[in-house]
């Protein structure tokens, strides 16, 4: 009969290199998560989500899955420990980042005092397209609240504070801004009139349901029973056939909603409000492609990151 040998794990500050814990007959099958409960028991106010374990100092993080006696370590094992600041909840992060853009919508929707002049307090715009522009970017925010409470699953537990005010400074910010100029008392229609913004309808429309048929998909990738890990594939939604040709369409579906909605207002501000999150959704999309084609030797040859056969 085998005896199970017992690891030692010593955790050292990764700025100042001293010892914050030595942790005894560790059982070898413990995970990272594991470890950062063991950990939260001396310094509780470190609770498990504000951790990052490294076995360098400057190396990535451990993640909580890892198995201890799967590390390349000896059986006294050296982990350096860094405070990733207070943690919210990604539900309510979302929560967070879409009720801020609908509240701040709507105060230059109703044109409240102070925002204009005050002859256009609480008046109404009399062109059509500022209230069809109210209601796309009502349902587009309204859409992501629901897919936050009822579809999306974190793979992350929690995103630092830090983090979440920066995101909100960025999306209530700009809401702020595209409000501003959509419904100010001077805004002047599309060039091409009712046609652009019927067009523009159709393309964010067509992108909304696009983009919530992907979050669904993504969504069932992984459901109750099933066993490893799966790239996303085309179901019978003709929206997710886009996954023939990128590997994030929920990204290539919200781009396109913006531009729709760009062009429905044709207001500057909203095209470089969707320039900007282009060039981000760009640089996430690109990261899971390559993440997808390091994982999956089988992964479609044919697929970009976001934009087909070009990016």
């Amino acid at each position: 009969m085998s005896r199970t040998t017992f690891f030692e794990v010593r955790v050292l500050d990764a700025k100042t290199k001293e010892q914050l814990c030595f942790l005894d007959k560790v059982d070898p099958h413990s995970t990272i998560g594991d470890i950062k409960s063991l950990f939260h028991k001396s310094y509780p106010h470190w609770y498990p989500a504000r951790q990052a374990l490294m076995l360098d100092a400057k190396e990535k993080s451990l993640r909580d899955e890892d198995v201890l006696q799967n590390l390349p370590v000896g059986t006294t094992a050296t982990m350096y420990f860094r405070d990733l600041g207070p943690q919210l909840g990604w539900t309510m992060v979302f929560l967070t980042e879409c009720i801020g853009p609908l509240l701040t919508y709507l105060l230059f929707y109703f044109r409240v005092p102070c925002i204009y002049s005050y002859k256009y307090a609480f008046t109404s715009s009399p062109h059509p397209v500022v209230r069809l522009a109210f209601a796309c970017h009502t349902f587009h925010y309204m859409k992501r609240l629901i897919e936050t409470i009822f579809v999306h699953r974190f793979s992350h537990g929690t995103m630092p504070l830090r983090t979440i005010v920066r995101n909100c400074v960025y999306y209530w910010g700009f809401s702020a801004w595209l409000a501003y100029y959509i419904n100010h008392p001077l805004y002047t229609p599309p060039s091409y009139g009712e046609l652009q913004v019927n067009y523009a309808l159709v393309i964010f429309v067509m992108c909304e349901l696009g983009n919530f048929s992907i979050h669904l998909t993504l969504n069932n990738l992984r459901g109750e029973g099933s066993r490893g890990r799966r790239f996303p594939e085309p179901t019978k939604n003709p929206f997710t056939w886009l996954f023939f040709f990128v590997s994030c369409p929920n990204y290539t579906y919200e781009v396109g909603a913006w531009v729709g909605f760009s062009i429905m207002t044709q207001c500057l501000p909203v095209a470089f409000y969707t320039l900007l999150g282009f060039i981000q959704m760009t640089i996430w999309a690109k990261g899971k492609h390559r993440a997808y084609s390091r994982e999956f030797k089988d992964y479609p040859s044919l697929r970009m990151a976001i934009i087909p056969l070009m990016l």
